[in-house]
């Protein structure tokens, strides 16, 4: 195999800012026992902000981009990983700080890496990337609400930014566990998508943008909100007592506008969602159960498949707004 590789390169001088495809060789990597022949990453928020201009997030230069990847070890000094092992990776702040996955070839740290489940592809892996593996973290913290009440059912979740990478697949995971979803969205060309991924009902947006309220009609057992901002300070003030709250996202603002009632009042618990710094052993206990919570071949119908090339087109449309599934890239297209 050639040590030469294309990537997408990003670079800072002064104010000066470039991101471009470039060809490179293993010399790249300064760090890691582990290099992986990247087969997929994925497009997620965070992915935009850095490309847009390092989202103040990436601390040197140069920098290959993308927080996700899957693919198949070729080169490992660490006893763990053998050459042709199929492995994947999410958070653990590749992409950020470390070299990521829109490269055809990477190296990393062995404690980064999980095996890939034999029950999934590389290209399910990355259908589910970092945004699906952030929503089953959010299902799981709503099922955990049954262990603290002792066995108390969940019955009526919500799901905010349900059109979204997060938010579709946690519609999805949230059916299989046997809840009751409804899914939030703003396009209502996207409700029969919503209702296949598992929603039972869905709300207009717009309901959840206005001032909240300090305690409204309790409403949800629990609720996944991919959003911030108003939304979520609304979803608070709207869910039941002993309710759970998954917090995950900040697109909508970062600001909070809410009061201590619905905490001490209904005994509300918001619950906040940290796909990045997570240990080894929830990693991988979470990728052994993406099989019996996610059904790709309902997924497959709202996935985007890019190049590198295509990727510096597209990833803007993220930041707007204007994408709704996953966006894939793949490595050797």
């Amino acid at each position: 195999m050639s040590d030469k590789f294309k990537a997408i390169v990003l670079n800072q001088l002064g104010d000066q800012f470039s991101r471009e495809i470039k060809t490179l060789d293993k010399s790249f990597f300064k760090t890691g026992e582990v290099l992986v022949k990247v087969e997929y990453s994925g497009l997620n928020y965070k992915d935009a902000l850095i490309l847009k201009n390092g989202g103040k997030l990436v601390k040197e230069y140069p920098h290959i981009p993308g927080i996700d990847f899957s693919g198949k070890v070729i080169e490992s000094s660490n006893e763990d990983f053998k050459t042709g092992e199929d492995v994947v990776l999410t958070g653990c702040r590749v992409g950020e700080i470390y070299p990521g996955g829109y490269s055809q070839i990477v190296k990393v740290k062995s404690e980064l890496l999980v095996k890939k489940p034999k029950t999934i592809s590389n290209k399910n892996a990355m259908m589910l990337g970092t945004a699906g593996f952030t929503s089953l973290m959010c299902a799981f913290a709503i099922q955990a609400r049954e262990e603290l009440l002792l066995g108390e059912k969940v019955k009526d979740v919500l799901v905010t930014g349900a059109t979204g990478g997060v938010g579709g697949m946690a519609v999805m995971a949230l059916s299989k566990l046997g809840y009751n979803v409804t899914a939030v969205t703003g396009k209502k060309d996207k409700i029969n998508y919503l209702k296949e991924l598992g929603a039972q009902n869905t709300i207009d947006r717009k309901e959840f943008e206005d001032e909240p309220k300090l305690l409204g009609k309790g409403l949800w057992d629990g609720v996944v909100d991919t959003v911030g901002g108003n939304v979520l300070a609304n979803v608070i003030s709207q869910t039941k007592p002993s309710g759970i709250v998954a917090a995950c996202g900040n697109a909508g603002g970062i600001k909070l506008n809410t009061s201590v009632m619905p905490f001490i009042i209904r005994g509300v618990k918001l619950w906040g969602i940290d796909s990045v710094m997570i240990s080894k052993k929830r990693r991988e206990f979470i990728w052994s159960q993406v099989s019996k919570l996610i059904d790709f071949k309902i997924l497959e119908k709202n996935i985007k498949v890019v190049n590198l090339e295509e990727l510096l087109n597209v990833f803007p449309n993220i930041l707007k707004g204007e994408i709704a599934g996953r966006v894939l890239v793949d490595l050797n297209k």
